[in-house]
């Protein structure tokens, strides 16, 4: 099956279902990839910064050669690092991107991180980080509206269809949206049962901005980073409230969770190597949560983010 669709404000329609690829293995990410298509994926949500463009390409490439799918039924989003925000390396890094990729535009590109760092040259070090060579943290001056008058020419260039952000709050947003020609079509954001962010999602969805959902599964994502708050939190699929919703529709843990979002119109980009749980995680759709039970789940909210840099060692409180 292929998941539904969501309009975008840039008139292209999205996927609600796709596949993530932050920390998918550069040695297993083509055939990932590949069997993602197969099993109906048609968004794939990569960054620069992950480290895996050219291999997610040649998994694209190949299912494409292959007759699975053409270019056009895929949906491709990539992300512009915080390194390159400065007008001027927009575009070459954007183009860059692409060529990792093998193809000619993105679907989506996506501001990363709304804050500037000094830039750094793909050849002295690629995929980019928070340090610049030396390991320091070096913040840029290239402010948001300088960024996105650059993300707009993606557009006019036809380098991108439709450009998001991610990881911006409410106030931002409000800023953005009063200097933008072209207007965000998604927010990125974390976002699952203990962060919910109900005033952002709020906001951002009576804008026409479509929000897209990532780090689903809460602590699961962050459990093999060592993270503190993430090894003392219980995880969600042991959770009574969603054990109980999967037992009752008789899913999958994963599957209530996705479906949490996706009923609410959030787009969702889960992963998974395993054949079984990569079929599963694309059926959230052909079932609904009663509204009390949308409510439950909502209401484990702790408000515990486990991807702020803060929480990498890094000065930079930006939630």
């Amino acid at each position: 099956m292929t998941a539904p669709t969501v309009k975008l404000s840039s008139g292209y329609e999205m996927p609600l279902v796709g596949f993530g690829l932050w920390k998918v293995n550069n040695d297993t990410c083509a055939d990932q990839v590949y069997e993602a298509i197969k099993a109906g994926y048609r968004l794939f949500d990569g960054a620069c910064d992950y480290g895996n463009e050219v291999e997610a390409g040649q998994g694209v490439a190949r299912a494409i050669k292959d007759g699975l799918v053409k270019r056009e039924e895929l949906f491709i989003v990539s992300k512009l690092w915080n390194s390159f925000h400065d007008g001027d390396r927009v575009e070459p890094i954007c183009r860059k991107q692409l060529a990792d990729w093998g193809v000619d535009y993105f679907d989506l590109y996506i501001v990363h991180f709304p804050i500037s760092l000094k830039y750094v040259d793909p050849s002295v070090r690629y995929p980019p980080s928070w340090t610049n060579e030396a390991g320091e943290l070096e913040l840029g001056n290239a402010t948001i509206q300088e960024t996105w008058t650059a993300m707009e020419s993606l557009v006019d260039l036809k380098l991108a269809r439709s450009i998001g952000v991610s990881n911006f709050s409410a106030q931002l947003l409000m800023d953005l949206l009063r200097y933008a020609r072209v207007r965000p079509s998604t927010l990125q954001i974390e976002h699952h049962p203990y962060l919910t962010q109900t005033r952002l999602v709020d906001f951002a969805q009576k804008e026409g901005i479509a929000v897209t959902a990532y780090s689903s599964f809460g602590p699961l994502s962050f459990m093999e980073l060592n993270l503190k708050d993430a090894q003392n939190t219980p995880p969600l699929f042991e959770h009574d409230v969603i054990k109980g919703l999967a037992q009752k529709y008789s899913r999958t843990p994963a599957q209530v969770l996705l479906r949490w979002a996706t009923q609410r119109k959030i787009a969702v980009i889960p992963k998974s190597n395993n054949p079984t749980r990569l079929a599963q995680n694309l059926q959230v759709t052909d079932f609904d949560l009663e509204g009390s039970e949308l409510e439950a789940i909502s209401a484990l909210d702790k408000g515990l983010r486990f991807n702020d840099p803060i929480a990498y060692g890094l000065p930079i409180p930006i939630f």
